[in-house]
């Protein structure tokens, strides 16, 4: 069909990627701005209270999510995609 809207598959590889370089990235990556925003604003919280020591347990629980996150965002994006 000529006519046809193309349609932007997310590659969950490159947006679980961003997410491992910054939390929030992937999420933004996905078009998920907002939530890409507050994965990234809870993020630098998180680093910033590795000087009262919580921030050790909240950073890597946070970075893990982001990527589990940004990976599976792409994949629902993508067969909602499929779908349509």
């Amino acid at each position: 069909m000529p006519n046809e809207i193309p349609k932007f598959y997310k590659n969950p590889s490159i947006a679980t990627l961003l997410s491992f370089l910054y939390t929030g990235l992937g999420q933004v990556y996905n078009g998920q701005i907002f939530k890409g925003v507050v994965f990234i604003v809870v993020y630098f919280i998180s680093i910033m209270l590795m000087t009262v020591f919580i921030g050790f347990l909240t950073t890597p629980i946070l970075w893990i999510w982001g990527m589990v996150d940004a990976n599976s965002s792409a994949h629902k994006i993508n067969r909602a995609l499929a779908n349509s």
